[in-house]
């Protein structure tokens, strides 16, 4: 998100000499982040140099290959707005009462961001549903809604699983990135259901007009007025919400849940201090792990051991074994 973000606000040639340039700057960041891209895009630096990628990829690419030789269901819903959504089913070993749901980041897909998580909730007998956001991978949409929309999507594949399943499983809610902050918002919403047990959210941004204002102010030394009020009515007419509509903040606030938060230390794009500001505002049970030297989304692959157990640990307080 980060390239994309900085590519916009280049192009733009944004000073702020005056009102003019103000607007375009803002047109042009809403048209080169707001709706849906053409394609996967994975800027490696926001989460690592080159040589802790390659050693990541040793991570990455086992799992994905034994995950994509399981057996899996494609599955859709229909968002409340009508959009199709797509999802990855895949069944655990042996019947299970224990369910995983894995959301990804900006640009991405869920076998892409969440394929090593699920490798190892399936492990742990887990089945896990993988799903792709809305204007994202196999699923329809025209706008990244970023958290905001998206916490409604995250209810009504709870929602599907409860239905097919006969609210017999246990579910788990986990997010990297944009989908961190789906999840978190989703639990500010009243009808976020008892049979969500536990949720783990991975280096989530507190609002999409926070990272967007930090990433202005740290890259551009600009403020976030007028650029982001300007690109706020943008999207508020085109893509139907606006960048300070939800805060996971607020939502924690609501939550009942117990909640996992984990950042990495080193998190150059989403600050480390939102996920601490999270846990502070969370007043449900929770737990907060911060790695060390790990960059954006790169918690996991840096210490793998470390994000594992902690993982562990925290949902066998919740999940009944």
């Amino acid at each position: 998100m980060h390239a994309l973000l900085v590519t916009a606000i280049a192009a733009s040639g944004v000073i702020l000499a005056g009102s003019a340039a103000a607007v375009a700057g803002a047109t042009t960041l809403f048209r080169r982040v707001i709706p849906r891209q053409d394609g996967v895009r994975v800027d490696l630096n926001e989460m690592a140099d080159m040589e802790k990628w390659e050693e990541y990829k040793k991570i990455i690419h086992p799992n994905k290959e034994w995950l994509m030789q399981r057996n899996r269901e494609h599955v859709t819903i229909q968002a409340r707005d009508g959009l199709t959504l797509h999802g990855d089913y895949f069944p655990a070993d042996t019947p299970t009462d224990k369910l995983l749901i894995g959301f990804h980041g900006y640009t991405s897909c869920a076998l892409s961001d969440c394929a090593s998580i699920a490798s190892f909730f399936l492990k742990q007998g887990y089945d896990c549903l993988l799903v792709d956001h809305r204007a994202h991978g196999n699923s329809e949409g025209d706008y990244v809604g970023f958290g905001v929309l998206d916490r409604y999507d995250c209810l009504s594949w709870v929602d599907y699983v409860n239905k097919r399943f006969e609210q017999k499983k246990q579910i788990v809610l986990y997010g990297v990135s944009m989908g961190g902050a789906t999840v978190l918002m989703a639990m500010g919403l009243p009808t976020f259901p008892d049979t969500v047990k536990a949720v783990i959210a991975d280096c989530a941004f507190t609002s999409p007009y926070d990272v967007f204002s930090h990433i202005l102010k740290r890259d551009y030394k600009l403020p976030a007025f007028p650029v982001m009020n300007i690109n706020n009515t943008l999207c508020r007419k085109k893509a139907g919400y606006g960048f300070q509509d939800c805060s996971t903040l607020t939502a924690v606030k609501e939550a009942k849940c117990p909640v996992l938060f984990i950042h990495g230390k080193e998190d150059n794009f989403v600050p480390t201090w939102m996920s601490e500001a999270n846990y502070q505002a969370c007043t449900a049970p929770k737990s907060l792990l911060l790695v060390e030297h790990a960059g954006h989304g790169a918690s996991y692959y840096e210490n793998s051991s470390l994000y594992e157990k902690t993982v562990t640990d925290f949902i066998h307080q919740y999940v009944f074994q």
